[in-house]
């Protein structure tokens, strides 16, 4: 069975920091591609961050220099640092493997102004 169990979210001032982690189960991880997505009140659920099976990374243009996505094989993990928060950054972060449609539960991400 398919687990993608995301952790590390949580209430935070502008400007302080936050890591995601995403702990993912019964799959080969080593060998996919992994993301995170956000999703804001209101808004449609987008793309943050994504990192190849090889660790190539990639984000959108409005968290680039600020947020780090990156992996641990071993444990199966991916993460999110995410420093200098803004406002704007408050969503439900998602990981996820979207070739095989596999999704967690999602984690609540608040920045307060």
């Amino acid at each position: 069975q398919v687990q993608l169990v995301e952790s590390g979210g949580g209430l935070v001032q502008a400007g302080g920091s936050l890591r995601l982690s995403c702990a993912a189960s019964g799959f080969t991880f080593s060998r996919y591609a992994m993301s995170w997505y956000r999703q804001a009140p209101g808004k449609e659920r987008g793309l943050v961050a994504a990192i190849t099976s090889m660790g190539s990374t990639m984000y959108r243009d409005s968290v680039e220099g600020r947020f780090t996505i990156s992996r641990d094989n071993a444990k199966n993990t991916v993460y999110l640092q995410m420093n200098n928060l803004k406002p704007e950054d408050t969503a439900i972060y998602y990981c996820t493997q979207v070739t095989l449609d596999f999704w967690g539960q999602g984690t609540q991400v608040t920045v307060s102004s």
